[in-house]
């Protein structure tokens, strides 16, 4: 097999035409974020992006998106944002995975979102991102829901309060009014302040990425907003990315004076049904303990945390780098530290090594 490293500016219409058939040809592949579109819009802002384009005898069999970050680490294509993250292969194909390194100049790949059944031997973790499965259409999926549990019930009942007392309610599957956008970023800053988090909207490269796919009119990845409204008051808001099967369920927030509405699941709910007269077969909630996740999910694909490692020496510097991390955040030590001076400077060091 060869293996060519180029970035993805430098891939043709024949290596594109490649990938897309090979997503088309595969259910599996068919997330937006293993669209060349995501990787195209990412190494716009992320000079150090490449791409590996595996080749045998009889033509392409495979590309891996990758980034270089500290010089030495390797990481998924928009590693922080991407929730699917792989090598995007012929079905059927072959191949090593040190070789792969080898060819990338990797010394250590890491990986939180990667596709369970690739790199297995080096995962250190293992869950299932759940999914709204609606190929077989919303009232099945909601016929599926009520044989289980009271959420589409419930979410309803809260609905009908919120309608007698904050408005009719309005959704907006695509929603062009910058005001529903300007609504979403004021709630999920917010809640990225309460959480301790660094803002994406706030972080350079992330802000280009998403005014891009925001831009796209690609039916493999596009970004846009969905929003719903009591009367004129926006409540709830999720700029997401689909193809035209796969619906990334990515930025979701809602008004936090309205929570007692529950507006984020009548969000979601809302979202499947019209998504699904729009081709969509699934929604993708992305790898999470939240609850309201679990009560929505009806199946369910398992994604993967690990490392994968040729250099003995930049692989065990991390494990311990992590496993310091880890101890300073969960023990006494690490209380003190998140408290006072210290912390607000361990927290902006974090953000800042986030968005790098």
């Amino acid at each position: 097999m060869k293996i060519s490293v180029i970035r993805p500016d430098e891939l043709g219409p024949a290596e594109l035409g490649a990938w897309r058939q090979f997503q088309k040809d595969q259910p599996g592949l068919q997330n937006p974020f293993l669209a060349p579109e995501f990787t195209l819009a990412v190494a716009r802002q992320r000079p150090a992006a490449r791409v590996a384009v595996l080749e045998e005898s009889d033509g392409i069999t495979g590309f891996f998106p990758f980034e270089v970050r500290n010089r030495v680490i390797g990481v998924p294509i928009g590693f922080g944002i991407s929730d699917c993250q792989g090598l995007i292969a012929r079905d059927g194909a072959n191949w090593d995975e040190m070789a792969l390194l080898k060819a990338c100049k990797l010394p250590v790949l890491e990986y939180d979102h990667l596709m369970a059944g690739q790199f297995g031997r080096f995962h250190t973790s293992v869950l299932g991102s759940p999914l709204m499965n609606i190929g077989d259409g919303y009232a099945a999926y909601v016929e599926n829901r009520n044989s289980v549990g009271d959420v589409v019930k419930q979410t309803l009942r809260k609905q009908r309060k919120m309608v007698r007392e904050a408005g009719d309610e309005r959704f907006v599957w695509d929603d062009r009014d910058p005001a529903a956008l300007a609504a979403l970023r004021e709630w999920k800053g917010a809640q990225y302040r309460r959480t301790q988090q660094f803002d994406r909207f706030t972080t350079p490269w992330i802000a280009g990425v998403l005014e891009e796919l925001r831009a796209s009119t690609s039916d493999g990845c596009r970004a846009f907003v969905s929003t719903i409204y009591a009367g004129d008051r926006p409540v709830a808001a999720h700029l997401g990315l689909r193809s035209q099967s796969v619906l990334a369920y990515w930025f979701p927030s809602y008004d936090q004076d309205l929570a007692k509405y529950s507006a984020g699941i009548l969000l979601c709910l809302r979202m499947a049904e019209a998504g699904a007269t729009d081709g969509i077969q699934q929604i993708d909630l992305g790898k999470s303990e939240a609850l309201y996740k679990t009560r929505l999910k009806n199946a369910e694909t398992p994604v993967a945390a690990g490392r994968a490692g040729r250099s003995w020496t930049v692989a065990t510097a991390r494990r311990t780098q992590t496993a310091l991390s880890r101890t300073l955040r969960q023990g006494a030590l690490g209380e003190k530290l998140k408290s006072g001076r210290t912390g607000r400077v361990l927290r902006g060091l974090k953000a800042r090594l986030a968005a790098r």
